[in-house]
């Protein structure tokens, strides 16, 4: 079946691609439209057309489209988990939580539009009241990756429009069914043509030309550093266009002596390895004290040695495929690299066998490893954790500080003294204590330090800062 892209309130034809399941490389979801520099810029235009209209509706009606959009996704949850399952490789309960998340998350704007949008102050001058308003920047780009094809552009997506931002989407070409199925529902829900456009198709197509636009008042990106240092600069370049960019991490976290082993080891199987460690806030880094290495390092084999690893969607199993060929290559590559560097393969390591053709890969557990390592400073983005010896606290964190990245970072301990030192010393957007480091929720804001982020936070009541702009208002009465 062919699927094409929504632009303007129509859905446009193309040259097609065929997306595949990386669970079953026989398995063809569809045929998706690739959209053009041409079509592109036809989205682009028709953004910039419908952004007046659409900023103007009242709060409430904008909050009704939002409302509408988010009921119909949690409905639709199980299809479009499901969906998203045979296309992205994650088992098919995080692909049905993570449509539930996004249906949640258009509720939460929805519900945003019901607070109070400015701020009111007293002024020094007599007769006089000032208070500020947010107005919405525009038309917005939204470029999301592959890895949460649908969590993501929601999180995206649903304050852009509810702030009063008309969008242009461009999905991972990797993921493009659940993009799809997300655009659908936002077509269906009858927002105003132009407001929302979809152009599936490569970054080296439709993302340079968003980036390098001079029509478009903002883009959002996440993904890969490389791409997203790229974006930026060609954001900047192109003018007065504001840009927020996630690119990923090398997430560190810190066990120490006094720490719950159990609670440890349950942190980094989740943070590790669940989504076969396709997450910008896994856990990569696993430093721990001397005293307590063996034996976390020991439950960890066991732990890892329990986990099913097979099709997405078959219930059974608790890791699916790494999400294509080419990112399966890239970690076996990291693998090899890992044991050049002197680490040493304690678990995994390898593919795994499958009744069917897929790009599975064996959760993959380093020891020995040291911090200067290229496995312990770049990002794998794969099922693949390191264990790194540390004496103390205070070598714990100079390890967790050195890396480009500053996304996440977790400790577990039952010390005060040492979680106190962990939250004051620790250069990461998001930091956890005693628990995983890839669990975030919607309401709060999420982004990074150093390399990992540039521009406002994403999600919660944070995504105004970016999705509008604050103008301050002085009256002053003449009677």
């Amino acid at each position: 079946m062919q699927y094409n892209n929504f632009i303007d309130g129509q859905w446009v034809s193309g040259k097609y691609q065929p997306n595949i399941n990386p669970s079953e490389t026989s398995d063809v979801i569809g045929h998706y439209a690739q959209a053009t520099s041409e079509d592109t810029d036809l989205a682009i235009e028709a953004a910039r057309g419908a952004k007046s209209a659409w900023s103007h509706l009242s709060p409430k009606t904008r909050s009704e489209f939002i409302a509408r959009i988010g009921d119909v996704i949690l409905r639709q949850k199980t299809r479009l988990g499901t969906c998203l399952a045979r296309e992205e490789g994650k088992v098919i309960a995080e692909g049905i939580g993570e449509a539930d998340r996004a249906g949640r998350t258009f509720l939460y704007y929805a519900d945003q539009l019901q607070q109070a949008a400015g701020e009111k102050f007293t002024s020094s001058r007599d007769r006089t009241s000032i208070h500020t308003v947010r107005k919405p920047v525009g038309a917005v780009g939204i470029i999301t990756p592959w890895n949460f094809p649908l969590a993501i552009p929601a999180w995206k997506i649903a304050p852009a429009l509810a702030f009063g931002n008309t969008v242009v989407f461009k999905p991972a070409a990797l993921v493009p069914a659940s993009a799809w199925n997300l655009a659908e529902i936002i077509a269906e829900a009858g927002l105003p043509a132009g407001v929302f456009n979809l152009v599936m198709g490569s970054g080296s197509v439709v993302g340079d030309r968003m980036a390098k636009s001079k029509a478009l008042d903002a883009v959002s990106f996440t993904g890969s550093g490389a791409t997203g240092k790229r974006i930026v600069q060609d954001c900047l370049d192109a003018g007065n266009k504001k840009v927020q960019a996630e690119m990923g991490g090398k997430n560190s976290l810190i066990i120490l002596d006094d720490a719950d082993i159990t609670t440890a080891v349950e942190a980094v199987i989740d943070g590790a390895f669940y989504s076969s460690g396709q997450r910008c806030t896994a856990t990569s880094r696993v430093i721990v004290t001397k005293g307590i290495l063996e034996e976390v390092k020991t439950r960890l084999v066991d732990s890892l040695s329990t986990l099913s690893v097979g099709h997405a969607l078959d219930p059974v199993n608790d890791i699916g495929p790494l999400a294509s060929e080419a990112q399966l290559s890239t970690v076996l590559d990291y693998v090899r690299l890992g044991v050049e560097e002197g680490a040493e393969v304690v678990a995994g390591g390898t593919v795994c066998e499958s009744d069917t053709p897929g790009f599975f890969m064996l959760p993959t557990l380093f020891s020995g490893g040291r911090s200067d390592m290229r496995i312990n400073q770049e990002e794998i983005f794969g099922p693949v954790a390191c264990l790194i010896e540390v004496d103390g606290i205070d070598e714990a964190i100079e390890i967790a500080n050195d890396t480009d990245y500053g996304l996440c970072a977790g400790i577990i301990s039952e010390s005060s003294q040492a979680i106190d030192k962990f939250l004051h010393s620790v250069n990461a957007g998001m930091l956890h204590v005693n628990r995983s480091t890839a669990l975030t929720e919607l309401h709060v804001p999420f982004g990074g330090t150093k390399s990992s982020s540039y521009g406002p936070r994403e999600q919660g009541t944070a995504a105004k800062d970016f999705y509008t702009t604050i103008f301050t208002v002085y009256t002053t009465t003449t009677s």
